[in-house]
This record gives structure tokens, C-alpha cells and sequence, in this order.
């Protein structure tokens, strides 16, 4: 931001031919921060490597220190987490959906107060449905929303509750996460529409495992935590993928060849099913030697596809639709109204504004094609509407993007890694 207020504005590069090359991604937001909340609750240290530094981590392991839990950085990704008596203090959650419901379920056992707070955006995402499944647990909360109030004062009761998380899969592994430490442990059931995003739940599933919980979820939409305490555990974090779809895509726009090492095609990662979405879309996707290449073959095609497990992908999904040759139906995503920003209301009126068709239905979008035209693309301080308009960016000339920096959240230096992969400078241009 200028110093007078104003709102930077990003001139988003221009593609001056196909964009190939290698791209080294750090560590993923949603497995960094289970690990932290995870090695909080371990009574030694546990070692967190390849983990991501950004707002919303580095939001995450302020509030553990806030708590009392020992966060210290042996290097810029690799950190000592060690637990201990959490204790009353001053959380801030940024806009960071893990921070503000993982951090209020462990914050229910501490040993006194703890005042959450966040960005003025946050104060509109959805949190009363986590914060009355702990008040059904035992916990004594003052709030609806942030800002709000944690009375800590032990171990909460814990045992059953039922919610409906159709909103967000983050209400259930926020519960599950610290369950271990709950008196009775939790069972948490799914009353509803269908859960999205459900490969997070079997991440967090994964995890709590890997630390020694015991988890049963052999009912479906139930998810059972039994209690006793979790191990130390030393975490090797997974290249974002999520993060990885935005550079995959430029080749995909482009015809070029774009390489992500380190990929896991078992990884439980919503992004790791962004390589189907590609190939339905025209682009060639391969895997070997632990890589994943796309390269593009010169044009895109429309998809219909419904993306309730992968939402977070749908702002990717929506630039390549955007510049497909034939129409695509984004589905299963009426959850994304409440995320970082509405993410439909927001792709519908910036697609539109570039001079293309998209239009919101009840579960998602229906864009068309049509030619788009430079213009300012806003990103409503959500990190995924800036990718988005940087993709776009690539093959529409004129293309500025507002506050490229909220990309912070969870890449620091995109606009960096974006330059050095157009240009070759460091980005392992093929």
C-alpha cells in the first residue's frame, strides 16, 4: 500500500511466449500449521521441517508463543516446537481460517484468558458454529465471531457434538486437532449438506495418527477422537500444491512446460487432484522421478467438474476457464461465499470486468468464452484472487492486479517466483 492509503497496483507480466521451467515450492499451509498445533500439544520437542513461513504461519506460531508453547527457528523452515501449560494471552488470527478455528479448541484447555482478534476482513467469516460445538464441550466462550474470548481453565469436558459443516471442513479438524487433550476426548458428527474440502479432514486424520491419537471413522460423518496425550513428532512438510496449481497453469496458458518437484501423487493435498483438471482441460500432465510436468498443447478446453473437496483450487480453475474455447461449469463450491472474500461474487464481477462471461449459479459458476481485455483485476485482499488475475495477466495485456502483496498469506515472494519463471532469471527455465 502507498503511503498515502492508495492500494498498490501490480502491471501483471505479459507471457512473451510459452512459459517452461522449474518451480521449488515451499512448505504447505495446511500441513505446517496442523504440525504446529499438533507439536503444542506434545510434552517435547518436535522438529517441523520444509515448513512454509508466511502470514498465515507465521500468524499461527506467534499465537502458540502467545499460549506459552515453546516455537523456536533452528532455521527460516525448519523450527522446535515443544508444549507445555498453555496459559492465557493476545491472539492474533490475520485472516488465516486455521489460526482462527484450530487455535480456539487448544486455547479452551489453557490455564486462563485468551482474547482472539484478527483482520477488519475476518470479523465476517463464519465462526459461531465452532465456538458453540465448544461451548457444547465444555468450554465458556464470551463471542460469535472476532473478536471474541477464550476463559481457559484446564481441560474441557469434551465428548460428542454435532454440527453442520458444510460451510467449512476447517470447523472439524479444528475440533479434532485438539481432541486428544479434551477429558473425554470428541466425537464430532457431520449433520448436513455434504462436507467440502474433505481431503483436509483426512489430512488432519493423518496426522493426528502419525502423533499417536487414536481416530475412528469407520461411521460416516463421524469422526472419533479418544483421549490421551500425543507424542513429539519430527514433520518433513510437502511442497504446497495448492500453491503449485498457479505455476502448472501458466503453462497450460501459455503451451510451455512447467516442472514441480517433490510431488506426491498420494498426498492427501487438494492440490494433487489439480493434475486431472489440467488434462481435462487439454494440457499434457506427467509424472516421473518425483515431478509433475504440464505443458500446454496450444489451446484449452471447458470443463464441467465439481470442485466441493478442492474449492480452494476454484480461483486457478476459473482463470484457465476463462480463457478455454468452449463454456465450463465450476460446481460445488456455494461454500466458497465464505472464505477470505465471496469468492464467486468476486470471480463473477472481476471476470466480467476484464470483458468476460461468468456468471454465478446456486453451487458455483458458469463462464463462457469470450475475448478479455486489459484492466484493473482486485483481489479483495484474498491471496488466491491475486494468482488469479496474474494467470489471466499472462495472455491479456494490460492486466493490473490490486495488492499483488496479499499473496503473502501463503507465497511471500510470488511476484518474485513469477518474474524468475518468465524470465529464466533463477527459476530453472527449461
Amino acid at each position: 500500500m502507498w503511503e498515502d492509503g492508495r492500494v498498490e497496483l501490480w502491471d501483471a507480466p505479459v507471457a512473451e511466449g510459452p512459459v517452461s521451467g522449474t518451480v521449488v515450492l515451499p512448505g504447505s499451509k495446511s500441513i505446517t500449521n496442523r504440525a504446529y498445533i499438533l507439536a503444542a500439544q506434545a510434552p517435547s520437542a518436535s522438529t517441523l521441517t520444509n515448513t512454509l513461513r508466511s502470514r498465515d504461519t507465521d500468524l499461527m506460531a506467534r499465537g502458540l508463543t502467545a499460549l506459552g508453547a515453546g516455537v523456536r527457528f533452528e532455521t527460516d523452515t525448519t523450527v522446535s516446537v515443544t508444549g507445555g501449560d498453555l496459559h492465557g494471552g493476545e491472539v492474533d488470527c490475520g485472516l488465516a481460517g486455521t489460526v482462527m478455528r484450530f487455535l480456539p479448541p487448544l486455547a479452551a484447555g489453557a490455564g486462563g484468558t485468551v482474547a482472539f482478534d484478527g483482520d477488519p476482513q475476518a470479523r465476517t467469516r463464519p465462526l459461531g458454529i465452532v465456538l458453540d460445538a465448544l461451548r457444547g464441550l465444555g468450554a465458556r466462550i464470551d463471542g460469535d465471531g472476532l473478536p471474541f474470548t477464550v476463559h481457559g481453565d484446564g481441560p474441557i469436558r469434551g465428548g460428542a457434538v454435532t454440527i453442520d459443516a458444510s460451510a467449512s471442513s476447517q470447523f472439524v479438524s479444528g475440533l479434532l486437532l485438539s481432541g486428544p487433550g479434551f477429558a473425554e476426548g470428541v466425537t464430532v458428527h457431520h449433520d448436513g449438506k455434504p462436507v467440502p474440502s474433505m481431503p483436509h479432514i483426512e489430512m488432519t486424520v493423518a496426522m493426528l495418527r502419525a502423533a499417536g491419537a487414536e481416530v475412528d471413522t469407520s461411521e460416516p460423518n463421524t469422526w472419533r477422537v479418544a483421549p490421551g496425550g500425543l507424542r513429539a513428532h519430527d514433520w518433513t512438510v510437502e511442497p504446497d500444491l495448492s500453491n503449485a496449481t498457479v505455476f502448472l497453469a501458466a503453462a497450460a496458458a501459455t503451451g510451455g512446460a512447467v516442472t514441480v518437484p517433490h510431488w506426491n501423487p498420494a498426498s492427501t493435498q487438494p492440490g494433487v487432484q489439480f493434475a486431472d483438471i489440467l488434462a481435462a482441460m487439454g494440457a499434457e500432465v506427467t509424472v516421473a522421478d518425483g515431478a509433475l510436468t504440464a505443458r500446454g498443447t496450444g489451446g484449452l478446453r471447458g470443463v464441467e467438474w465439481d470442485l466441493r473437496d478442492i474449492g480452494e483450487l476454484t480461483p486457478t480453475v476459473a482463470a484457465l476457464a476463462a480463457l478455454a474455447d468452449g463454456p465450463s461449469r465450476l460446481r460445488g463450491i456455494a461454500h466458497l461465499r465464505g472464505h477470505e472474500t465471496d469468492r464467486l461474487a468476486a470471480l463473477t464481477a472481476e471476470i466480467t470486468a476484464l470483458g468476460g462471461r461468468c456468471a454465478e449459479t446456486e453451487d458455483g459458476l458458469r463462464i463462457e468464452p469470450a475475448p478479455l481485455h486489459g484492466g484493473v483485476w482486485h483481489s479483495y485482499a484474498d491471496h488466491r484472487m491475486a494468482t488469479a488475475g496474474a494467470i489471466l495477466g499472462l495472455v491479456t495485456p494490460g492486466v493490473q492486479v490490486e495488492d499483488v502483496g496479499t499473496t503473502a498469506k501463503t507465497m511471500p515472494d510470488f511476484p518474485a517466483m513469477w518474474h524468475a519463471l518468465l524470465t529464466g532469471d533463477g527459476g530453472g527455465r527449461s
